[in-house]
């Protein structure tokens, strides 16, 4: 399989989670959330790379690169993104969200002289284009999680900031991947130092890091599903693909996530995307099979 079929892989991965993401983010609060989502992962991939031995291929050169990367683009982009949605949906959001594919290409293009040239600069252009279309112009009939909570501002702030927080995570680890470490076990590392880093947060004792509400049994069912989805098999995808292809390719093609949340909203709260998230479907769509095909 293409690096670019598992970059498409991980971006529907995120679609999935992001809508189940949703109400325990909401019920928990961003900083809570996080903390257990990334405690499901950290003991998941932990025990998968047990399985496959993938820690015999871990060196501590290669380890702290991925602690770095785990803070860098879980600890702070994770909890970004999840206070973004809380605030304003997972499909604006989305939008938000999709900018690290321009922050991506753009540090490929800087750090490692990576090149969109012919066909696969076209198709680049028609996904970014695609994307922009179908959520921006995209607009839902009112339903709760369309609802702005709180300013405007700062919610964007916070997209912008997860989706920079990426691109640097996937930057920072895409030196390593280029190795031959184990794809679970550098996921492992990642989640792990930035569950660390969350606990760390959690023992100061800061009013906004405690849960909104207590967990429950069906909310944790909720985190770790999400967890196992975007991050557990999500992220590792994500992984094999920068260790196969370009930052800015993998970045174009893991941001056609939200194309792909708007049939699953469509389902969800029975709204039908209006002709613009058509057009911007079509678009990446098309986008993507020359990409796929180049």
């Amino acid at each position: 399989m293409g690096y670019e079929w598992l970059a498409l892989g991980a971006a529907l991965l995120w679609a999935l989670s992001s809508l189940i993401s949703v109400a325990p983010a909401r019920h928990l609060g961003a900083f809570a959330y996080s903390r257990w989502r990334m405690a499901c992962v950290t003991l998941m991939l932990s025990v998968m790379a047990v399985f496959n031995g993938g820690w015999d291929s871990m060196q501590w050169n290669y380890a702290w690169i991925m602690i770095l990367s785990g803070l860098v683009g879980i600890f702070i982009g994770d909890t970004a993104l999840f206070s973004c949605f809380n605030r304003i949906g997972p499909r604006r959001g989305g939008l938000l969200f999709s900018c690290h594919a321009v922050f991506s290409a753009l540090l490929g293009i800087w750090l490692f002289n990576e090149a969109l040239l012919g066909w696969k600069l076209a198709g680049g252009l028609l996904v970014f284009l695609g994307v922009i279309s179908a959520i921006f112009f995209g607009q839902q009939k009112s339903h709760a999680w369309e609802e702005i909570q709180g300013k405007l501002w700062i919610a964007i702030a916070l997209g912008l900031v997860a989706a920079l927080c990426q691109s640097l995570g996937a930057v920072i680890a895409k030196p390593v991947m280029q190795t031959n470490i184990d794809p679970i076990a550098a996921s492992a590392v990642r989640m792990a130092s930035a569950f660390g880093a969350h606990l760390l947060l959690r023992v100061s004792g800061a009013p906004l890091l405690r849960p909104v509400k207590p967990i429950t049994l069906p909310i944790l069912t909720m985190v770790a599903a999400n967890g196992f989805l975007a991050m557990a098999v999500g992220m590792t995808l994500i992984l094999y693909a920068l260790r196969y292809g370009d930052v800015g390719m993998v970045a174009l093609l893991s941001s056609t996530t939200p194309i792909m949340v708007l049939p699953l909203l469509w389902l969800h709260t029975g709204s039908i995307p209006n002709k613009s998230a058509w057009v911007g479907a079509v678009l990446a769509v098309i986008g993507t099979g020359l990409i796929v095909s180049s």
